[in-house]
C-alpha cells in the first residue's frame, strides 16, 4: 500500500471504504484502513469524492491533509502491532492509561511521528527511532499535558 504514488494510495482508501459500506469482505489492510476512516467522520464525504485523489492540501492554506492524517494513524497501528521501534507499545499504553482517551493519545503520538518523519526528510536520512521514542517519553512528563 505504501508507494510513491499518492493517487493510487488514495484510491485504495476509497475502494476499501466503499467495500466497507457495501458490506463486502475486507482484506486485513483494508480492514485497518476502514477502521481509521470510521474514526474520522469528518472525512467520510471526502473519501467518497473521486476528485479527492488529485486534490492538494497545502499546509500554508491551513488545511489538514486527511489522507496524511489517516496514514499516520495507520503507521502508528502498524508500529504498535510490531512494537517497532521497540518500546513504542509500552509508551502508547502508558499514555492511553494516563490520558484515558485512545484517539487523543494517538494524535499526540502522531505529532512526534510527524516531526520525526519531517526531520528525516529534511536531512535525507532514515527516521531517528531514538529521537522518536524520546519525544514520546516527553509526552509522559507531568508538565506535558495538552
Amino acid at each position: 500500500m505504501y508507494g510513491q504514488n499518492r493517487e493510487q494510495l488514495r484510491r485504495f482508501y476509497q475502494a476499501a471504504w466503499r467495500k466497507h459500506l457495501d458490506g463486502q469482505p475486507l482484506e486485513p489492510l483494508e480492514r485497518l484502513v476502514t477502521q481509521v476512516i470510521a474514526q474520522h467522520p469528518e472525512y467520510h464525504a471526502l473519501i467518497l469524492d473521486p476528485s479527492a485523489c488529485e486534490r492538494d492540501f497545502p499546509v500554508h492554506g491551513g488545511q489538514t491533509n486527511p489522507f496524511l492524517h489517516m496514514g499516520l494513524h495507520i503507521t502508528l497501528a502498524e508500529q504498535l502491532g510490531s512494537d517497532r521501534p521497540a518500546g513504542i507499545r509500552e509508551l502508547y499504553q502508558r499514555l492511553v492509561s494516563r490520558d484515558g482517551d485512545t484517539h487523543r493519545a494517538e494524535h499526540r503520538i502522531m505529532e512526534c511521528l510527524g516531526e520525526t518523519l519531517w526531520e528525516a526528510q529534511r536531512t535525507n536520512r532514515p527516521p531517528d527511532e531514538q529521537a522518536y521514542l524520546a519525544c514520546l517519553r516527553r509526552l509522559l512528563e507531568p508538565s506535558v499535558r495538552k
